[in-house]
């Protein structure tokens, strides 16, 4: 536990209904106090009961700051597992101030960003793990991030490590005690049996480092570059897809000279969209910067949505553009089908055979975009995220420490192979059982604590 009080601005700034300044720490009650009058001027917060409200008002030296509402949470039923004041005050930035700096007079010091969560994850009450979901969750930017958010908040990914680490440390146990009492306990056979639990303990640690990709782009946003010759209609698409004319639109071939980024959600998917100039050659030098640009990002990016102009013939541009999707994840958006139609999905997909799936549009009409939803979440989420099923990895500090305990398992497996002795596997197993410890927050140093939560926003 803690020895001082903290106190902070658990809102964000701006004009707004309510603003709370939250209080934690040993001293909470006693500040409380300091700064909390009653109507009549007798009820003392540190003689009331947990999880209760209270009418009153914060005064600053015989002046009335605010009328507030009052709420209690005493240790160890709060959320950092210490006596905590929320004070409900008006929402005016100048009005949380002056209760914040009210509170700070009177005993209690400004709470350093994340120190809240940090003190219930060094009090026990979260794991570090949970900690990290709570930034995220705070940071979602769409209804998957948020929900795969909340369930490891709620405990996910601490119980799958938990249990692996369980299942390892039984196995540890059982090799030194049959080492220590080889009367008692009989290691005949077991290196088979142990090559089966390892197999499964990391066939379970690798489908969580694949879960990565996906934690990335749930959480990020898929990196979405707009490909196409001059006036396929990219510039169109980006406007349809923003609800607002973020970018130029003539019939102008050539009119984007340059990148043009935008961050939306579609059907509850982030896209950070970037529109790119027309690829195709010129002897115009500004629009070939803009045309290396475009080569640029489609090499960096997640999905490109490759526009293919409906009611023109494809050309020589549309091969050179095909040649930028190798390896990349495509979608192929059949544009101006509001006009007659030169090429169809047929003559499209001579070029690009099977690889990548071909949708009719058309952003002038703003038609087909539910089927282009539809190809996303298909392409990346496999139709549906099961949030309850699925657990999701969306760090890379834990990324790298699951890396760590399956390189230790297959160790494990290769030491198996080889019939080496069984102290050689306790080596290997107690080295993922600490990398699964780490992503929790097991064995983690200071340093590191420190730098997760200084990624926090201040009062949280």
């Amino acid at each position: 536990m803690q020895d001082d009080t903290i106190a902070a601005i658990s809102t964000a700034p701006g004009g707004s209904g309510i603003g709370i300044v939250r209080i934690s720490g040993p001293d909470a009650l006693h500040v409380g106090d300091r700064v909390f009058v009653s109507p009549g001027g007798k009820k003392k917060l540190a003689d009331q009961m947990s999880h209760t409200v209270h009418y009153g008002y914060i005064r600053d030296e015989g002046k009335t700051v605010d009328e507030v509402l009052v709420s209690l949470f005493l240790a160890p039923k709060s959320f950092t597992m210490e006596d905590t004041v929320e004070i409900n005050c008006h929402g005016g930035i100048y009005a949380t101030r002056r209760v914040l700096e009210t509170v700070l007079k009177n005993g209690a010091r400004p709470a350093e960003p994340g120190e809240f969560t940090k003190r219930a994850f060094l009090n026990g009450r979260i794991d570090l793990s949970q900690a990290e979901s709570v930034i995220d969750v705070i940071q979602a930017k769409n209804e998957y991030a948020l929900q795969s958010s909340v369930s490891r908040l709620k405990g996910s990914l601490s119980r799958k490590v938990n249990d692996l680490r369980e299942q390892i440390l039984y196995e540890t146990a059982f090799i030194e005690s049959a080492l220590d009492d080889p009367e008692h306990y009989s290691l005949d056979g077991y290196p088979e049996q142990l090559k089966i639990r390892t197999e499964e303990l990391l066939r379970v640690v690798d489908s969580l480092i694949l879960s990565a990709d996906n934690g990335r782009i749930i959480k990020e946003g898929i990196q979405t570059v707009i490909l196409g010759r001059p006036n396929a209609g990219k510039s169109s698409l980006l406007n349809v897809l923003a609800g607002e004319d973020r970018a130029i639109v003539t019939d102008i071939a050539g009119t984007t000279r340059d990148t043009l980024e935008e961050t939306i959600s579609l059907g509850g998917i982030t896209l950070n969209i970037i529109d790119t100039a027309g690829i195709r050659s010129t002897e115009d030098c500004i629009e070939r910067i803009g045309v290396n640009k475009a080569r640029e990002k489609a090499e960096s990016a997640d999905l490109i949505l490759y526009v293919v102009d409906a009611s023109a013939p494809m050309d020589e541009n549309d091969e050179e553009i095909l040649e930028l999707l190798d390896g990349k994840k495509t979608i192929v958006l059949l544009n101006k089908t509001d006009l007659p139609s030169v090429v169809t999905k047929e003559e499209v997909r001579s070029f690009t055979g099977e690889r990548f799936p071909i949708t009719e549009i058309s952003a002038k009409e703003e038609t087909g975009i539910d089927t282009l939803e539809s190809l996303l979440k298909e392409m990346f989420y496999q139709g549906e995220l099961t949030f309850n099923d699925e657990v999701i990895i969306s760090s890379a500090r834990q990324k790298s420490e699951l890396v760590l305990a399956s390189e230790s398992l297959k160790k494990v497996l290769e030491s198996i192979a080889l019939g080496l002795p069984e102290d050689f596997y306790s080596i290997d197993l107690m080295d993922a059982y600490a990398a699964l410890g780490r992503v929790i927050g097991k064995e983690v140093g200071e340093d590191l604590v420190n730098e997760i939560f200084g990624r926090f926003c201040m009062g949280k």
